[in-house]
């Protein structure tokens, strides 16, 4: 039985229900239609994966206009549609005429049944490679961003890393869902990844979605894709992440800045496995493997009712907790040193080492940012140091790393706004929400200001 949607549209019952009986035998769902006014509203229900169309459908008429109307109509409705003409022996030029006008092949009445088959199984190989070729154009548009950013394995030799190296060992090869937790900066992204590339799926995309940077208007088009004329600027049919992500691993970062409403909506999909374009009345099925990560007390959110108990439940049958950089304050040296050799290479500057004093303060340093600041910090030094050996006064240009008590004064509103920012998030232990919260800011707002001022 093959898996697969097909429509016959005649208006000769006879011819409709012969055919529904024979590839009843075949195919998993054979719709029969005779009246053809019904096309616009069965294509806005269901996705067929081929459509057998009768050329002519008033009595008397054979020049083929009803078929290249409605012809034209489904490939309107679904560009992607493949369309099977039914004709009579009379009328193949009829038929040569409408394939070049968009249909996929033409079948003679009456026909011989091998013959039929044969016909819809080439058309359903063609429906799957339109697909196929479709969702290629959308996984490329979504990672065009990552061809030049290198994802390394997580670093680290400490107890408390070798035990997340232990927990994503365990859990990678199972296709569980996983929550990741852990304060900003702490290599939650690497976590993930390194779970995709030791999966079973690791041939496929992993798709990233930052949660705390899509709007709650564009949340559904973003994630679940929309079809052309949904809305003002849907100029064409787009897949969304979920749909992209087919086959591969979803990556949700930042989980617990979803509101209520569309943690309800996500859930509904995550139950279903199915998604809707946005316009559509469509189920697409999707088949993902669910990494989740957040820095909030998600437990407690549930308790204080701002997350939904349901979609914890849903998102962690496995949880890592990544620790901060200070409760494995010895892997230090070998991130600053990994840190050394990339931005070495990147910015031209080999060999250049850092003296043991300022290693010493690095690990004395409680690196409210983790390791993304311990990052730039690096990075700072190398484009600024004018030595091989990088002293203590080469990282004082991040604001103080070295010795907080000893700040320097900002001297421009840039500088100030720089430094207020990172002076909340260490107030905050470099917890985002709460930064933006006491800031008075939205988490994308403060998301922006983080990245103009390379924090």
């Amino acid at each position: 039985m093959i898996s697969a949607r097909i429509l016959i549209i005649d208006d000769d019952r006879d011819v409709l229900e012969t055919a529904r009986m024979f590839l009843k035998q075949e195919f998993a769902t054979v719709y029969i239609e005779e009246n053809p006014e019904k096309l616009p509203t069965l294509l806005k229900q269901t996705e067929y994966d081929a459509i057998l169309l009768d050329m002519n459908f008033k009595k008397g008429v054979n020049d083929g206009e009803e078929g290249f109307h409605w012809l034209s109509q489904i490939l309107r409705i679904d560009p992607q549609a493949v369309v099977i003409m039914i004709t009579a022996y009379g009328e193949i030029d009829l038929a040569v005429k409408a394939i070049k006008h968009g249909a996929t092949d033409f079948v003679l009445k009456p026909w011989k049944n091998q013959k039929l088959m044969a016909t819809i199984l080439a058309a359903l190989q063609l429906r799957q490679s339109k697909k196929e070729i479709e969702k290629l154009k959308d996984t490329q548009e979504k990672l065009k961003d990552d061809l030049n950013y290198s994802y390394s394995d997580f670093i680290g030799e400490s107890p408390a890393i070798q035990r997340v190296h232990e927990l994503v060992t365990r859990v990678a090869s199972s296709d569980a869902d996983v929550l990741i937790l852990g304060e900003n900066g702490t290599g939650k992204e690497l976590v993930a990844r390194a779970i995709h590339r030791q999966s079973s799926r690791s041939q496929h995309v992993f798709i990233n979605v930052d949660m705390g940077a899509i709007s709650e208007t564009l949340f559904e088009s973003e994630l679940f894709g929309h079809v052309k004329g949904a809305f003002t600027d849907a100029r064409q049919d787009k897949a969304g992440r979920f749909e992209i992500a087919s086959g591969g691993t979803l990556f949700l970062d930042e989980i617990g800045n979803l509101s209520l409403p569309l943690q309800a909506k996500l859930l509904t999909v995550l139950q279903h496995r199915t998604i809707q374009r946005v316009g559509s009345a469509k189920a697409i099925p999707v088949n993902f493997r669910l990494i989740c990560a957040t820095n909030l007390p998600l437990h407690e959110m549930v308790f204080e009712k701002k997350f939904r108990q349901d979609l914890l439940y849903r998102i962690n049958t496995v949880e890592i907790r990544v620790p901060s950089l200070r409760e494995r304050a010895e892997d230090i040296p070998l991130l600053a040193e990994h840190f050394l050799l990339r931005y070495g290479q990147k910015y031209k500057r080999p060999g250049m080492k850092i003296d043991k004093p300022v290693m010493a303060k690095l690990k004395k340093y409680h690196w409210p940012g983790n390791i993304r600041e311990l990052q730039h910090a690096i990075e700072r030094a190398v484009i600024l140091n004018e030595s091989k050996v990088i002293e203590s006064a080469d990282l004082l240009i991040s604001g103080a790393i070295l010795h907080p008590a000893k700040e320097q004064t900002p001297q421009t509103l840039d500088e100030m706004e720089k430094h207020f920012i990172q002076q909340s998030l260490s107030d905050n232990q470099g917890n985002v929400s709460n930064t933006a919260k006491a800031l008075g800011l939205t988490r994308t707002a403060l998301y922006r200001r983080m990245k103009r001022h390379g924090i």
